[in-house]
């Protein structure tokens, strides 16, 4: 039986693998975007992208996940081009010096190729595979680490908010199986704020332990989220004190995988979670016996 906490090897492209379950693992936002919601503009030239990812890698992130789209509610689509003209150059640096996992953030399958062949690890895919089906048989044809995210756009959700994440999410699965994606290559994402109003991503949290049955490891993607700003009170900004925790409260309920702005703040969030679930573990298996 899955569980949550016990080792996972990760298994990524390029002979690389990271181990999932017994500490929380950060990945760390670059968007080579102008308009991405708290950040656009910020990292919007290769150098300037280059430069924060190792900043980030710094700071304590494990993954570097670079995206040249914005996924906002509204923002700009751009053609497959111009996406990989901002992050291929990103990647090809940043795998030169070998130090970071890199996952790129698209649902176009040339570009996961492209990223792939350029140095990337992971794929991570805000669509599920649904949109561009293709993306799959990329990741099977690399090796590729996969992130499959739920969303609700686009499309008619079911009311109840597990349901739904179990009937796109198991579509998603059947074309990575179809595809002949390997099951330890495969990460899933509940996609917080993708289509879901402040409720919704609220009582995705206090469920979270739900989405375990489909059993694989699970990415949290809560950082500078609006529901986070409803909670809070706080603008995109400054709200990394309550993402780090969402960030400690995920981690309980059994995340292993948190996509994050801020990399400290969250990494001193998930130190205290898994200090906290080490602590619980040794007194479980004190009163085991």
């Amino acid at each position: 039986m899955f569980s949550a906490f016990a080792p996972f090897r990760w298994s990524l492209a390029h002979g690389r693998s990271l181990l999932l379950g017994p500490q929380g693992v950060i990945m760390a936002i670059v968007n080579v975007t102008p308009d991405s919601f708290s950040d656009g503009g910020l990292h919007d030239t290769t150098e300037k992208a280059i430069e924060h990812a190792r900043f980030c890698l710094s700071e304590g992130a494990q993954i570097i996940d670079i995206g040249g789209e914005s996924t906002r509610p509204g923002g700009a689509v751009v053609s497959a081009t111009e996406e990989q003209d901002r992050v291929l150059p990103v990647i090809e640096e940043l795998a030169r010096d070998g130090r970071a996992v890199i996952s790129i953030d698209t649902y176009r399958a040339e570009t996961a190729r492209l990223a792939v062949l350029a140095g990337a690890h992971i794929v991570n895919d805000v669509h599920g595979l649904q949109r561009e089906p293709a993306i799959a048989q990329v990741a099977a044809q690399t090796g590729a680490g996969l992130c499959i995210m739920h969303t609700g756009r686009d499309r008619e959700k079911l009311p109840d908010v597990i349901e739904d994440q179990f009937a796109f999410l198991g579509r998603s699965l059947e074309i990575a199986a179809e595809a002949g994606v390997a099951s330890e290559t495969i990460v899933l994402d509940p996609g917080f704020g993708f289509a879901k109003d402040t409720g919704e991503n609220l009582e995705l949290m206090a469920r979270f332990e739900e989405l375990l049955r489909l059993e694989r490891p699970m990415l949290a993607g809560t950082s500078r989220k609006r529901f986070v700003g409803a909670a809070t009170g706080r603008e995109a900004a400054e709200r990394d004190a309550g993402t780090a925790a969402t960030t400690a409260l995920l981690r309980q309920a059994g995340a292993a995988v948190f996509r994050v702005h801020d990399v400290a703040i969250n990494r001193d969030a998930l130190a205290m979670a898994d200090a906290m679930l080490e602590a619980r573990f040794k007194f479980a298996a004190r009163a085991g016996n």
